[in-house]
């Protein structure tokens, strides 16, 4: 008989929490609908939390991992260290921190890191030197790299919240159809880890 539903983990910030958000029009939430709508038994966490950074996310993660076992692990982080001007350097040590954390656990999960972005007015190499942490940790370390999360999105009014940050309702089911676009493979292989038919239905 099949165990409980394996768990996907998201460790992130505002963005994942849904600030503003009734916690149902989440993207998280939206992706659990998804998952169910398609058959695929996995259990969607949302351990987002606002204004954290890289540092924060880090001293979280240990704590988060004894606390149920994890198939898929989720990393959204970066943005807080990119609004403070925090040194590039920094936040990928702490993200190369995270990922450590979770390959220490057993049974080791899955682990796809979101790509992030630095706010524009602290200047092109400052950007350029923050967009490129993420990439270059997942060759390194050979996770996932997950899209910006804010695609078609981002600085569009009519799907942002009065903030011009954060997403709105509507802005929400696009950041979760991004997402669903990119992690459905990986939800599949969570799955699969406790109901082995799972990974070859298609719905």
């Amino acid at each position: 008989m099949a165990g409980p539903r394996p768990l996907a983990l998201f460790l992130g910030t505002s963005l994942t929490a849904g600030l503003g958000l009734d916690p149902d029009s989440a993207y998280t939430s939206i992706l659990q609908r998804k998952l169910d709508s398609a058959g695929i038994a996995v259990r969607v966490v949302n351990a987002g939390a606002s204004g954290e950074t890289s540092a924060g996310a880090l001293r979280r993660t240990a704590w988060l991992l004894s606390r149920d076992t994890v198939a898929l692990f989720v990393i959204e982080t970066g943005a807080n260290d990119g609004l403070r001007g925090q040194d590039p350097d920094s936040t990928a040590a702490n993200i190369q921190g995270i990922i450590d954390l979770v390959r220490k656990v057993r049974p080791t999960p899955d682990i796809a890191l979101m790509q992030m972005y630095a706010v524009t007015n602290l200047g092109v190499p400052y950007g350029r030197k923050f967009g490129a942490i993420f990439p270059s940790l997942a060759r390194k370390n050979g996770v996932e790299l997950v899209p910006f999360l804010l695609r078609g999105v981002a600085g569009i009014d009519s799907l942002n919240q009065n903030d011009g940050v954060h997403p709105n309702v509507q802005g929400e089911k696009i950041v979760a159809e991004n997402l669903w676009r990119a992690l459905e493979e990986e939800f599949r292989k969570a799955a699969a880890r406790n109901h082995p038919n799972e990974a070859h239905r298609r719905n």
